[in-house]
């Protein structure tokens, strides 16, 4: 059966055939007493890689979440910098910092982590296209002076080190990087080798016994693709897999809650509404939509309670943003939309996406509105969200993702640059607050800062938060000391193992 095939075949079986679709135990079991105890993680995933496991891309956060490829700096549980590949850094000017690259790290080719590798993996992603993310607005240089690396950004940038916790600018071995691609597999440098990626369906990875970390304390990893929510949830329950990310809410009550874990996830549900074409050019119509917009029904109804309302862009999960935002004003009258019609579209990999979007499309249509409907599965619709080929367009969006940082989630989705502007927004107001937010520095001013450039994008209307999720890992009784992360960069480490 051919790997396509068998996928297909995998999420259409019962729970009770659903161990045929994981990968299962393989090779020789680790000695009894050694601090690496052997056996195989079967992890099953929602979404497969959509550019090749490219670091550049989102896929690094693959790479992360499987403790195969490792950043300079990494952060801690309140989103402060700590080291990683690098032991230490300063800054010795506005724009320049420097960082102690960590001795002893091979990469899992066999080669040596040094500074002049870091600086080469650094400058090959500032010069990709589309660039990282993580690198909207910000023109980065890197180079080797010996041991250390100095990183000079082109605008005094306080932060660089948390920009370099990105999982895409993870540091891999020299070969990765080929003439149009760059390739993980055997040249990242975490506790697990990743040897092999099975396209849409899978991945093997496993333990590279030479980390500069300490040994694994299990053999390996199996991951499976499976972008069918019922399919995970059930994997969990049958055995045929230890760890599932992203149960859907509909599915978790199914579950035994010992295997449940609901994390609050720094995760906005955000209906994102085109401002350069179609209707919804006329910000009157975009806050007719905003308007008709029932959260409540939705947190109830689609999520049963598992969800927190939106009252801005950034969630619970960041207190200080509620303590700190104050009434909106400003914004636009809604006009009627008498028969206007719109294309609301969204994503299958999210189980309840669809489903937000039939409510949604009963609530804007009882507004006055004439409402298509567009759902597919994620590879194959953000090429025209992100072309603008939608007029609203629902996405389930990390905002600290990259940096602990909102800033660069603000920056990607709403400046006129903005790599991920699903909206087409380009607002001189919006920008202008962006930038004064980029350039604060750390602490209070900046969370005001960034709270104003908040209060900009939601006065175009350009966005509309519905609501905040909190995603729900699936772990089996088998498995011990999976990483319950909200930034969703950690999952299994190398303490994880079995029983």
């Amino acid at each position: 059966m051919r790997p396509a095939v068998a996928l297909t075949a995998c999420l259409l079986s019962s729970s009770v055939l659903l161990s045929g679709c994981f990968a299962g135990n393989s090779g020789p079991t680790a000695a009894t007493g050694d601090a690496a105890e052997g056996g195989r993680i079967k992890l099953a995933m929602m979404q497969p890689p959509r550019s090749g496991l490219s670091p550049f891309s989102d896929d690094a956060f693959k790479l992360s979440r499987w403790s195969t490829a490792e950043t300079l700096v990494t952060l801690d549980e309140v989103g402060d910098a700590r080291p990683g590949l690098a032991t230490s850094w300063k800054r010795v000017a506005p724009q320049t910092w420097e960082f102690a690259i960590r001795p002893n790290v091979t990469f899992h080719d066999g080669t040596t982590l040094t500074a002049a590798v870091a600086a080469f993996a650094l400058t090959k992603a500032a010069a990709a296209s589309p660039k990282p993310r993580i690198l909207d607005g910000v023109r980065l240089t890197a180079v080797a002076q010996g041991n250390t690396l100095r990183v000079t950004t082109a605008e005094a940038d306080p932060l660089v080190p948390h920009r370099l916790s990105s999982p895409q600018l993870s540091i891999l071995a020299k070969a990765a990087y080929k003439a149009t691609r760059v390739d993980p597999v055997g040249t990242g440098s975490g506790p697990y080798r990743l040897v092999e990626v099975r396209g849409t369906t899978g991945a093997r990875l496993d333990r590279y016994d030479g980390y500069w970390g300490g040994k694994a304390r299990a053999e390996g990893i199996d991951v499976s693709f499976v972008p069918d929510g019922a399919a995970r949830a059930a994997a969990i329950r049958s055995g045929s897999a230890h760890v599932v990310e992203s149960v859907p809410v509909s599915q978790a009550a199914l579950l035994d809650p010992k295997t449940v874990t609901e994390v609050p996830m720094p995760r906005t549900n955000t209906l994102y509404l085109n401002t350069r074409t179609g209707p919804l050019k006329d910000p009157a119509l975009r806050a007719a939509i905003r308007s008709a917009v029932d959260r409540e029904a939705l947190v109830k109804g689609v999520y049963e309670g598992r969800a927190d309302l939106a009252a801005g862009l950034l969630g619970p999960a960041l207190p200080w943003a509620a303590k700190g935002r104050t009434e909106l004003t400003g914004r636009m009258k809604a006009k009627a939309p008498a028969g206007t019609t719109i294309t609301l579209a969204t994503f299958s990999d999210r189980a309840e996406l669809p489903e937000v979007a039939s409510v949604l499309q009963q609530q804007l249509q009882q507004a006055g509105f004439v409402v298509k409907q567009v759902v597919r599965e994620y590879a194959h619709i953000e090429e025209d969200a992100l072309a603008g080929k939608f007029d609203a367009f629902i996405l389930s969006r990390a905002t600290v993702l990259d940096s602990g940082d909102p800033v660069a989630y603000l920056y990607s989705d709403f400046a006129c640059e903005g790599s991920f502007n699903i909206s087409q927004l380009c607002d001189a107001g919006v920008d202008a607050a962006l930038t004064k937010a980029k350039g604060t520095a750390a602490g209070d001013a900046r969370r005001a800062a960034i709270l104003a450039a908040e209060a900009a994008v939601l006065r175009t209307d350009a966005a509309v938060p519905l609501l905040h999720e909190r995603v729900i890992q699936g772990d089996s009784s088998e498995l011990l000391d999976s990483a319950k992360d909200p930034r969703e960069r950690t999952l299994v480490t190398a303490q994880t193992r079995l029983r």
